[in-house]
């Protein structure tokens, strides 16, 4: 937009919540919009009184009249307008998508002046313009009526005060808003700045890539910028990586923190660059080639037989008793991409592209029907889910693994106890969370008097809160199994006796008890250690005192050359010292207590 713009119509919004650099940021309802002309070319203010709607006021001046808005900095339309009208469905007029930024107009005059220091007085003082009726603008306080008028008028006779003669470089390059999320591709070689790239996290497992761009409207996101992350299963996790056109519109976006989303509030944290190209970021040629087609809507399919083809699935999206039912694939075979493994071996997944959302809908009512002698899950996809599928079936994998220990090398020593250790123990599994101490004394009823001192133990949550399971330390193996048979799936009455329920007891032995408490899991599957005792967790340089050498350096190179020199000091685990890795929480996750 250049010089062509007849009118400024400057905009000022308040809403019925925080103001001032925090406009916006409490999801508060609009309150008032206040605004004024300014006439560019006779650089007058006109005397139009302010009307009900600011189609009216230009409508009145004259036919054919060009207006463009502007506005003490970006919050009012970014972070106001925007926002309020994407949640209640209403269409924002063509000339809200375009403004000029009054403080950064003002910074084209006085270069030296920090952008979040401006403000209208900052201005109006600079510009040695009146400024005995101008509010503060607090962001603890709703202006009135009267002060948001005279902040407008004192904004009208700012930009007045900027416009040079002759008119040159300003109000000439308005910001934009993007009117609708454009998809693309990302490359892995690209660059992406660490200061653009944001993480939202509680997203509904259904949202797509416009909804993230909805619930971020009035922010310009890049091109092909909103990655949903996938799960180990290639299921989305709920959270995304969005990433904007520059450090301004991503600071903007983490005001937006606990927004919601429906009923669901969303979080927004800072991200890096690494972070967006690990999920969006591609190699393959031909899923470059297959997202190059713009303006399309993809769909993924799960499920599908591995002998499918592409007539197979065109026919499956073809077929349909009616004209709505039936959904043509954009491209024919070129519109579908069967995702395989790096052998060539199909994965049963494929993506396919249909022109627009209509037929992308009609293709989802398809959701698990029969293709072969298989139901098809069907799911809206997006560009960044592609490259994440594809990523994780044909190239290396994300996280790096490390290299499997040498097993062959190491002593085989059992980490967890032997099956046949004494069972003297009893865990109850099931407790109610409200459950006391007196509750499980009066669960046992006559064999509390078998308990050993110190023989309870209540097992505790990460956040110290009771887990359902209690062991109890019993006088001995015979009593413990009379227990666990008598008492077995008998009910259980919390306080006052509510939250009434059945409690599991079985017999279990001293060791697993302590693999428990210190953090192991013990399940129907069987007993898994505690991360200090997991062999994996232990780093390569732990050691001991050396072992005598087990065969001579000759015979040890013979035998292994590569590891020959490895074999001459063996290191071996001794027992009793085990390893604390700096990132792993050890925890005593129990309370003992005395019988009574």
């Amino acid at each position: 937009m250049t010089a062509q713009v007849d009118y400024l119509a400057v905009l000022f919004a308040n809403t019925s919540g925080a103001s001032g650099d925090l406009l916006g940021s409490d999801e508060k309802e609009l309150g008032q919009l206040v605004w004024q002309l300014v006439d560019l070319k006779n650089k007058t203010k006109p005397t139009h009184p302010f009307h009900l709607t600011l189609t009216n006021e230009v409508n009145s001046i004259g036919a054919g009249t060009s207006v463009c808005l502007c506005t003490d900095g970006q919050l009012h339309i970014r972070q106001v307008i925007h926002p309020q009208a994407a949640g209640k469905n209403l269409l924002v007029p063509e000339c809200f998508f375009s403004f000029f930024d009054l403080r950064k107009e003002f910074r084209k005059h006085f270069p030296a002046s920090d952008l979040k220091a401006v403000d209208v007085h900052f201005m109006a003082e600079s510009l040695n313009l009146p400024v005995d009726e101008l509010t503060v603008l607090d962001s603890s306080e709703v202006l009135p009526r009267e002060a948001a008028v005279q902040n407008v008028k004192a904004m009208a006779s700012i930009a007045l005060a900027l416009l040079p003669e002759p008119l040159s470089h300003t109000f000439l390059y308005p910001e934009r808003v993007n009117e609708k999320f454009e998809t693309g591709t990302c490359s892995k070689m690209e660059k992406v700045c660490d200061n653009s790239v944001i993480r939202a996290r509680g997203l509904p497992w259904q949202s797509s890539d416009q909804d993230i761009a909805r619930f971020f409207r009035g922010l310009n996101i890049a091109k092909g910028g909103a990655a949903l992350c996938l799960n180990a299963q290639g299921r989305r996790n709920g959270e995304a990586l969005v990433r904007f056109i520059n450090e301004e519109h991503r600071d903007l976006a983490l005001q937006r923190h606990k927004h919601h989303m429906g009923n669901r509030y969303i979080e927004v944290y800072k991200a890096t660059g690494e972070d967006f190209l690990k999920i969006a970021g591609g190699t393959s040629n031909e899923v470059a080639l297959f997202l190059s087609r713009e303006d399309q809507v993809i769909v993924r399919m799960r499920g599908l037989p591995f002998t499918a083809t592409q007539e197979q699935v065109l026919a499956f999206f073809g077929q349909g008793e009616g004209p709505t039912e039936v959904c043509d694939v954009s491209g024919g075979g070129d519109g579908i991409l069967f995702v395989r493994y790096p052998d060539g071996r199909p994965t049963g997944d494929a993506f396919v592209l249909f022109s627009c959302e209509e037929h992308a809908q009609s293709a989802l009512k398809k959701h698990k029907e029969i293709l072969g002698k298989r139901y098809i899950e069907l799911f809206k996809s997006t560009a960044a889910e592609v490259q994440q599928v594809l990523n994780r079936y044909s190239s290396a994998p994300l996280i790096s693994v490390a290299p499997a220990p040498l097993v062959s090398m190491l002593p085989t020593v059992s980490l967890l106890p032997s099956p046949g250790g004494v069972r003297d123990c009893l865990r109850l599994r099931g407790l109610p969370y409200t459950a006391t101490i007196e509750d499980i004394l009066t669960f046992l009823g006559e064999f509390t008097r078998d308990i050993r001192p110190h023989g309870v133990h209540m097992v505790l949550n990460q956040q110290g809160r009771p887990s359902g399971d209690c062991f109890i330390q019993i006088s001995s193996p015979e009593r413990a199994f009379m227990a666990s048979q008598r008492l077995h799936k008998q009910m259980m009455s919390g306080p006052r006796g509510v939250n009434c329920r059945y409690v599991e007891v079985f017999p279990c032995s001293a060791e697993e008890m302590g693999l428990v408490l210190m953090g192991g899991t013990l399940s129907g599957t069987g007993l898994s250690p505690p991360p200090c005792k997991s062999r994996r967790l232990s780093p390569p340089t732990y050691s001991f005192a050396g072992a005598p050498p087990v065969m001579s350096a000759e015979a040890a190179a013979a035998l292994y050359p590569p590891i020959g020199q490895m074999m001459l000091a063996p290191r071996t685990m001794a027992p009793g010292h085990p390893y604390y890795p700096a990132s792993t929480q050890v925890y005593m996750n129990y309370a003992a207590y005395y019988p009574r």
